[in-house]
């Protein structure tokens, strides 16, 4: 604001300068070094103008100035300046011989304002004494227009730079008192347009009446549309009795700015609803090709100090909602900090505090947060694109990390984060049908269908997160229909996740009531890969270790899993027979090929896993090799079966024999 009086003042004193010399006589060549005396006398700053100065009458009276540069003579590695590229100004002649220069329109082409940066805030120097303009020496001006104008902000030591470019204002000038303004600009590729009415006060401390318009499409969601009385008081703005509109809500408040060496920002304002345009954190990009290794440049934090509070009965960011809301934020020595406390979100609370430091060459972040009772699926879809959780949703998060971008942030992540979510169901997804699914093949991602669901009763896991793996030891997912524990760790920063779980089924629609016990897979399972589309499959170590216990969960398996009469347990023992020297037992259906079962998949299922499993470590618990059949070889009558559980076989006639491919193991296990 003061580089823009001291240029009003300099333009000012031009004018007037060359219309007194016209008015006497003086050709325009001598011109320039009366122009310059006059500006530094005036306004204590030193004007250059190295182009050219040309006077022209026709068809009216038209004067122009080439290549001005305005700066403070004390300022000798000029960070502040102000650069005019052309100056003209039309004006009456008669205005000229009455001694009263009226100027009809003042174009200003190309003016470029320089001002430096400065980390820390330093003493003000006084204004400079400026000589009052009398009566007889004011100008008067009917309309200016300022020519893709700029502003260039920078500090040379950090090697930053911020501009406003493209600057076009169009003013005009009233009965002396009523301004009216309209314009266009530009920051980062993102536009804004403005316009404001004014009445300038008789005296100078007085306040101004203001109205203005905004629109930032890339900021706010709609044009904002406001009311206010701006007082100056030496480099401070005071902007009181704001009111407003902003969209379909109004709002009221205050603001300040001291425009010193280090501009310092006050805001206290109340929104009806407040919303700011936004692209969504989480994104389909994102979840397919990673965190993004743009650079985050934060070190703008570190030239303005502020303090913030904004309320609101709705508040959305980027499609997220809050309602009601209240933040409080204060930025100083490039540290910001923002604190929330009772947010309401989706039905629930939220709190917390989020940090961000700048004052190094390398951003550190620092958050805390706590959601009670929060419906988990708008949140997610809203903060991360994540539609896949419903339920009601409780977190406590406490995080930090360092770098320059989201890739950096997120594998440098470290803290602690519990989540647990309850009454809801996992959308797209049937976990009872991929378990069941697991049996006959390796599934890759995780088979998602629209019209899909798994309800649960309860999601919940504890993660410890260091330099971005955040591990779990007690995931825990509880159904109706299903129950699943496991452990594993989730890899921030590559999006790869690797878990090994145990799943169960419980075989009666009584559900979370029901007296029996869950029913369990008898192989622990691995999710292995990307978190988006991982590889699952049952993990076989974990049979090949102790077969004896997984002889005991598929004995278990049988009650219910394939079969609600036991047919297929029938199969599974007369192939595991072997295993414990033990007959199958009394079932109907002994689950052998070509038996019948009222289950179609326990007794087929059944049959295959159990003859596999049988074949695999029948004689293994004896401490003998036995080679593997092919799917096509019949199957051993009974008689021959008991007969060689007592009777030890005969060698192998081929050496080939005592060892098969593990994949010949892995299509006799799952039937493939």
């Amino acid at each position: 604001m003061k580089a823009v009086k001291i240029t009003g003042a300099t333009i000012a004193a031009v004018v007037l300068v060359v219309a007194l010399l016209l008015v006497i006589g003086i050709p325009s060549g001598f011109l320039t070094s009366a122009i310059q005396d006059h500006v530094e006398r005036q306004t204590g700053y030193r004007l250059t103008i190295a182009g050219s100065t040309k006077i022209s009458l026709w068809p009216t009276l038209n004067i122009s100035l080439g290549d001005l540069t305005l700066q403070d003579p004390k300022d000798r590695d000029g960070a502040s300046r102000v650069t005019v590229a052309k100056v003209q100004a039309d004006m009456t002649l008669s205005s000229v011989w009455s001694g009263h220069p009226h100027v009809s329109e003042l174009v200003i082409t190309k003016p470029v304002v320089y001002r430096p940066l400065l980390r820390e805030r330093t003493l003000d120097a006084p204004p400079r004494a400026t000589k009052s303009t009398t009566e007889s020496e004011a100008v008067t001006v009917d309309r200016v227009k300022i020519i893709d104008g700029a502003i260039i902000a920078s500090n040379t030591r950090d090697r930053f730079e911020h501009r406003i470019e493209g600057i076009n204002v169009y003013a005009t000038i009233e009965g002396d008192r009523k301004v009216k303004l309209a314009g266009t600009a530009r920051t980062n590729d993102s536009p804004l347009k403005f316009d404001a009415n004014a009445t300038l006060p008789p005296a100078e401390h007085e306040p101004v009446p203001v109205e203005f318009n905004v629109e930032a499409p890339d900021l706010l969601s709609a044009p904002l549309s406001a009311k206010a009385e701006v007082r100056f008081s030496g480099p401070a703005v005071k902007i009181n009795s704001v009111t407003g509109t902003l969209g379909g809500g109004t709002f009221n408040g205050w603001a300040s700015v001291e425009a010193g060496s280090k501009p310092l920002v006050k805001v206290d304002l109340d929104f009806q609803r407040l919303e700011f345009a936004g692209t969504k954190t989480g994104s389909t990009s994102s979840a397919s090709q990673g965190w993004s290794d743009a650079p985050l440049n934060l070190t703008g934090l570190n030239y303005v100090d502020a303090q913030v509070r904004l309320s609101a009965s709705e508040l959305d960011i980027g499609g997220t909602q809050f309602a009601p809301a209240g933040v409080d934020a204060t930025l100083a020595g490039g540290v910001l900090k923002a604190s929330f406390s009772n947010l309401g979100a989706y039905g629930g609370q939220a709190s917390g505090e989020v940090i961000v430091d700048a004052s190094s060459g390398a951003p550190t972040y620092a958050m805390h947060t706590d959601l009670v009772g929060v419906r988990a699926l708008p949140l997610l879809t809203s903060l991360a694109g994540f539609d896949k959780i419903d339920g009601k949703m409780q977190a406590k998060i406490a995080a930090r990390s360092a770098g320059a971008s989201q890739h950096a942030i997120m594998a440098n992540m470290s803290g602690t984060a519990f989540l647990d979510f309850q009454d809801g169901q996992i959308r797209g997804v049937n976990v009872a049908q991929m378990i069941r699914s697991l049996t006959a093949s390796t599934l890759n991602g995780w088979q998602e269908q629209q019209q899909q669901a798994t309800d649960m009763t309860q999601l919940s896991a504890s993660f410890k997160i260091d330099r971005g793996q955040a591990v779990t030891t007690d995931l825990s997912l509880v159904g109706p229909l299903v129950r699943v524990t496991g452990v594993g760790t989730i890899d921030l920063g590559t999006q790869m996740i690797g878990f090994r779980v145990e799943p169960k089924l419980v075989m009666t629609t009584e559900g979370q009531g029901s007296t029996a016990d869950p029913v369990g897979f008898g192989i622990p399972v691995m999710l292995e890969g990307p978190w988006s589309q991982p590889r699952i499959y049952p993990d076989m170590q974990g049979v090949l270790d102790n077969p004896d216990a997984a002889y005991a969960k598929l004995r278990e398996m049988g009650k219910g899993l394939f079969s609600s009469n036991g047919g297929g347990l029938g199969g599974i023992l007369g192939g595991l027979s072997a295993l414990t020297g033990n007959p199958p037992g009394n079932n109907a259906n002994n689950g052998t090929p070509g038996s019948t079962s009222n289950d179609p998949l326990g007794g087929a299922l059944g049959g295959n896993i159990g003859q596999a499993l049988g074949n695999l470590f029948g004689n293994g618990v004896k401490g003998q090799n036995r080679s593997i059949p092919s799917p096509d070889t019949p199957q051993a009558a009974p008689q021959a079966q008991e007969q060689s559980q007592t009777q030890p076989p005969p060698p192998a006639a081929d050496s080939t024999q005592d060892s098969q491919p593990m994949n010949d193991v892995l299509r006799q296990l799952f039937n493939r």
